[in-house]
């Protein structure tokens, strides 16, 4: 029973216990980003563990075990400079705290999403990236967020909780969060957040879902509908490759919000497409990144062009993930799709449309980016140079985590985040069974 209880704990404590050592090696930055990615896995190797000797089956496992691997690509994929040591300490600081919302009990959980909402509000804050500069607008929301989760952790109240859901997993007028925070939180922040605050959102939606009456629903269906054809509209209109990621995946976010209000229910295929496509968004930041230390910050990408015949790891890399993130099979966001297009109703109405104008729409701006990077003539005054051991490292574990989302079969999630008819069974991870 002691067991039992320590147990989540001692999850939650592998990653704030590596940030609080690294600190040991802070002078040395490649033992640092070592040393960080060593604790994600030994952090993905606890969970693991946990869920095996303590449950004996993989119920609830998706969320917590992609998150550890999803921290250890954003660490993998950035270069090794001293520049990058605080997001790394953060990336691990991050990891610790979203596990601790998706497995401890309330009110322990709702207290550290105030926590964490709160440190992401202050990194944007007091981080200021000289070519984007401060985001007042996703300052303030991610405030809003801060204060709603706190509201909603002492009064439990459902207003507050599904202001904060809208945050986390974004949708509009409240997606100014996470903009800024694929654009202008630094390091292996930006792609972490990416999975990492999706993820506690439908957490958090799945156990309020039910206590939503089906007419309270149709405004959050107009701003789902609405949302998919804004962000692919925003989306095609972008020249900045990390908007363009950010716009192209909140219409895919708010495709989500559609089929979970419209059902009103959070399904095993809900976790699979959520977890897919923050994690192909992830992996092409981490393309972008590629691009972005070889030629800076404020490269543009119409300017890189023949990099398929210099630089064909890489190459064969954003091509997969390219294929991945326009929902195309075997991959694991076609497959979460398709499963929940399958599990509603066809009807005649103005949501199907919707929904083949933001996949087609992503289709264009995601083949016209890729095609523009890889093709085109040799540019003389460029330095090709491949992809780097841990840069293709991070960029392969995400296609084959694709892979492998798309082709397993969806009894194997059916702990992850859903909702049964007798009510909510979304609750934080079970570890005491």
């Amino acid at each position: 029973m002691i067991n039992s209880m320590l147990t989540p704990w001692l999850v939650v404590a592998v990653p704030l216990l590596g940030a609080l050592l690294g600190v040991a090696v802070w002078s040395q930055p490649e033992k640092l980003k070592a040393w960080s990615v060593t604790v994600t896995l030994g952090s993905l190797l606890a969970v693991i563990v946990s869920f095996l000797t303590l449950t004996g089956s993989t119920e609830g496992l998706l969320f917590v075990l992609l998150l550890p691997l999803a921290a250890s690509v954003s660490l993998l994929g950035q270069p090794v400079h001293q520049d990058h040591r605080l997001a790394w300490v953060g990336t691990l600081v991050f990891l610790g705290m979203g596990l601790g919302i998706l497995t401890l009990p309330s009110p322990i959980g709702a207290i550290a999403l105030t926590l964490l909402l709160g440190l992401i509000t202050f990194v944007l804050y007091w981080h200021h990236d000289p070519f984007w500069g401060p985001s007042w607008v996703g300052i303030g929301t991610y405030g809003l967020g801060t204060l709603c989760a706190g509201i909603a952790a002492m009064t439990n109240s459902a207003i507050p909780s599904l202001l904060a859901c809208m945050i986390l997993l974004p949708l509009i007028p409240f997606h100014y969060g996470y903009v800024a925070a694929l654009t202008r939180l630094p390091g292996s922040l930006s792609p972490f957040t990416v999975l990492l605050l999706p993820a506690i959102g439908l957490h958090k939606l799945a156990a309020l879902i039910p206590a939503i009456s089906e007419f309270e629903t149709l405004p959050v269906i107009v701003l789902a509908l609405s949302g998919a054809l804004y962000g692919a509209i925003k989306a095609l209109a972008q020249s900045r490759v990390r908007l363009l990621l950010a716009y192209g995946s909140l219409s895919f976010f708010s495709l989500l919000w559609w089929f979970v209000a419209t059902s009103r229910n959070v399904s095993p295929q809900s976790a699979v497409f959520l977890g897919s496509l923050s994690l192909v968004t992830a992996g092409l930041l981490l393309a972008w990144q590629v691009i972005r230390t070889r030629y800076g910050d404020d490269v543009d990408p119409r300017a890189i062009s023949g990099l398929a015949a210099q630089m064909p790891q890489f190459a064969v890399l954003i091509s997969l993930l390219a294929l991945a993130a326009m929902g195309l099979p075997p991959f694991g966001v076609f497959a979460g799709f398709m499963g929940l297009l399958f599990a509603l109703p066809m009807t005649l109405s103005i949501a199907p449309f919707v929904v083949a104008i933001a996949w087609l729409a992503a289709s264009w701006y995601i083949l016209d980016l890729v095609q523009g990077l890889l093709f085109g003539h040799k540019r003389l005054e460029l330095r090709y140079e491949d992809v780097r051991q841990s840069e293709f490292a991070a960029l392969l574990i995400v296609v084959i985590i694709m892979f492998a989302l798309g082709l397993a079969p969806t009894n194997l999630f059916e702990g992850a985040p859903r909702i049964s008819g007798t009510g909510a069974i979304m609750e934080p991870v079970s570890w005491n069974r």
